[in-house]
């Protein structure tokens, strides 16, 4: 072991099971000489996570070492749904899938760490992504004096011969389909999935159909239109066509929804926060949905300059947690202020789904500020005079006016 290395007693990993995780947990190992404990999250990726359990006893892990945790009810409850009462979009359109989950993750490989005395965590991002920023942000937030091990940053490989020539050499299980350079890359959990690189790499060319896993494609979706209803209590989702249903359910009931209608893809070319543009494909079902509801059941609760203000924080609260700064003071006082926005944020939204799209068509609530009376071009005892608007007019055009006369007297545009 190189002398520049700390002496590591022990570690957790974020580890999924699969080939590249699996290479980490025997390279640190080998490398650290340290005792590996491995923490597996469920988050609604769908796949099967007993493999991981078996793969890290086969790979010598203590089974006390193996943690496998179901967050699918925490990740939504305590993460997604407060992400989606900002309406959150980072860059305007990717509603941060990959983001949201980070932390979490984080989160409780601190908790892991601190229950069976660790002195290190370790990830499998890359040096070239935003996945480590986000998870050591993370850590060292919560857990301020703890040693991070990022492998990717760290050890010698090259190429993916040399990472699958160490597996053999190690015993690692290797499937068929891993032997080579994988198509793209995949991400997914209970919101999204992402996909990036090789295939689609070149942001000229048209994704494959085949990348798509959370989607059927829109000119395949029903000539039908899905008509449903989504009730929210302080700018929470917690029914569909009025059942009631938990945070994690009913973002799946959604998912299932918006996949059979097409609905939630994006093709998008992003700024990374490591500095360079990247493209990737993102499915959002669920969500994409759930923002037009939301927006929807704002737009008859939320008062205008409570509207506004949230339209114009939302960029930068998007932003912080894209870059990874989940834990960080700023983002908990944005988070206080916009709960607060949503207090009265209660009813109920119509909408249509078809063919990839997504429209509210109806919207009610007990706090509605949306006053018939008022907007009504009939005539009657209304709260409204018509002349008064002559004044208001002519106040807010006062400093036009004095421009205007400037400008006349001086020639200036």
């Amino acid at each position: 072991m190189s002398t520049s290395r700390p002496d590591i007693k022990r570690v957790v990993l974020a580890y999924s099971g699969g080939l590249d995780t699996s290479i980490i947990l025997k390279w640190l190992q080998t490398t650290y000489g340290c005792e590996v404990v491995t923490f597996t999250a469920d988050l609604g990726q769908g796949e099967e996570l007993e493999p991981a359990r078996k793969k890290a006893e086969l790979l010598g892990i203590k089974p006390e070492h193996i943690f496998i945790e179901d967050l699918r009810e925490e990740f939504v409850r305590d993460y997604v749904f407060p992400m989606f009462r900002a309406n959150a979009q980072y860059e305007g359109l990717y509603l941060l899938g990959t983001s949201i989950a980070r932390p979490l993750i984080a989160k409780k490989q601190i908790e892991i760490a601190r229950k069976v005395g660790a002195d290190a965590v370790s990830h499998g991002a890359t040096g070239k992504g935003n996945d480590q920023v986000r998870f050591e942000l993370g850590y060292y937030a919560l857990e301020p004096g703890i040693h991070v091990i990022a492998p990717w940053r760290e050890w010698d490989f090259k190429s993916r011969e040399s990472l699958i020539a160490f597996a053999e050499e190690n015993q690692i299980p290797i499937a068929k389909d891993k032997r080579g350079e994988a198509p793209f890359s995949v991400d997914a959990n209970l919101l999204h999935s992402s996909s990036e690189g090789k295939v689609l790499e070149d942001p000229w060319v048209e994704p494959p159909e085949y990348v798509h896993m959370r989607t059927i494609s829109p000119e395949d979706a029903p000539d039908v239109v899905t008509e449903i209803t989504i009730d929210f209590e302080k700018g929470d989702p917690v029914a569909i066509d009025g059942e009631k249903l938990s945070p994690a359910t009913l973002l799946a009931k959604l998912n299932e929804l918006g996949r059979a209608n097409g609905v939630g893809r994006l093709d998008l070319v992003e700024n990374r926060f490591v500095g360079m543009k990247s493209r990737g494909v993102y499915e959002t079902p669920g969500g994409t949905i759930l923002l037009e509801a939301h927006r929807g059941i704002e737009s008859i609760t939320l008062d205008r300059g409570a509207a506004h203000l949230k339209d114009e924080l939302m960029p930068k609260y998007a932003e912080i947690i894209y870059n990874g700064f989940w834990f960080s003071p700023e983002r908990e006082m944005l988070q206080a202020l916009i709960d607060k926005s949503q207090e009265k944020v209660t009813g109920t939204v119509r909408l249509k789904l078809y063919k990839g799209t997504v429209r509210v068509v109806g919207r009610k609530s007990p706090y509605s500020l949306y006053d018939q009376d008022l907007v009504t071009f009939e005539e009657g005892a209304v709260a409204y005079d018509h002349r008064d608007a002559a004044g208001f007019i002519k106040l807010n055009a006062l400093r036009l006016r004095t421009l205007g006369k400037r400008n006349q007297k001086t020639g200036g545009a």
